[in-house]
């Protein structure tokens, strides 16, 4: 079996498919598809799930089999909280660093996030956008943190795809740019704020799109609500 068939690697497919929005929230995952895909055992790619299991993108249903989960919007907010502090830590403690290296790769990573703008494919146009943040961490040396960034927005990807995020790949990566220009200024508060908002952004798009829903469904809870209480029943 190839390096490329292991259990971990399998499982890096699946949240990298995620994180291209390849993989919607409610998708199943047949075992003996995966088993097949991969040319392995089936017992291994149960293996490979349940280690997805664990980090919270794929659930089992009772005799139904594996599927992507499908966030709540309070699993949103918790998940776009935790980016914030996360990535806002991560940027405070460029202070005072050398960050020559980390910004010609950011700014490569930014160049790459354009060309696939440009090209017609949305699933790495997906990818390179979110990576974009696991690409931060790993730059300015936070390993540890650039594993938990690619879980975190992975999860809020999954969010994106199911609430229909209204905001823009183009403005995404602007606020990228913006980004990146502050720490290459040595302006690391400005940074922090410009992430800080960036994040808030992408949450407010999500969160317009659910408000509507939520207001939709009420909307037919009271169109569907009875017209006159019951009669009571004769003795």
């Amino acid at each position: 079996m190839s390096s490329s068939n292991s259990q971990s690697a399998i499982a890096e497919r699946i949240v990298e498919s995620i994180l291209a929005q390849k993989l919607k929230p409610g998708e199943r995952l047949g075992e003996q598809d995966l088993a097949e895909l991969f040319d392995v055992s089936r017992t291994l790619v149960r293996e490979a799930l349940m280690q997805v299991q664990a980090r919270g993108f794929v659930e089992v249903r009772s005799r139904k089999g594996w599927y992507v989960v499908e966030p709540s919007i309070e699993e949103a907010r918790d998940a776009f909280s935790a980016r914030r502090a996360v990535e806002a830590g991560i940027l405070r403690q460029t202070e005072g660093r050398p960050l020559q290296h980390v910004l010609g790769r950011l700014r490569r990573h930014i160049e790459d996030e354009k060309a696939a703008i440009e090209g017609a494919d949305p699933a790495t146009r997906a990818f390179m956008l979110a990576d974009f943040h696991v690409c931060l961490a790993e730059c300015l040396g936070h390993r540890l943190l650039a594993d938990m960034l690619r879980d975190l927005t992975a999860r809020t990807t999954l969010v994106a795809t199911l609430y229909q995020s209204s905001h823009e790949a183009m403005a995404s990566c602007e606020d990228h740019e913006r980004i990146v220009a502050a720490l290459a200024e040595g302006q690391v508060d400005e940074a922090e704020r410009l992430m800080l908002d960036h994040i808030g952004n992408v949450e407010s798009s999500i969160g317009q799109h659910a408000a509507e829903e939520q207001s939709a469904q009420d909307r037919l809870r009271a169109t569907l609500a009875p017209v006159a209480p019951p009669r009571p029943r004769s003795v």
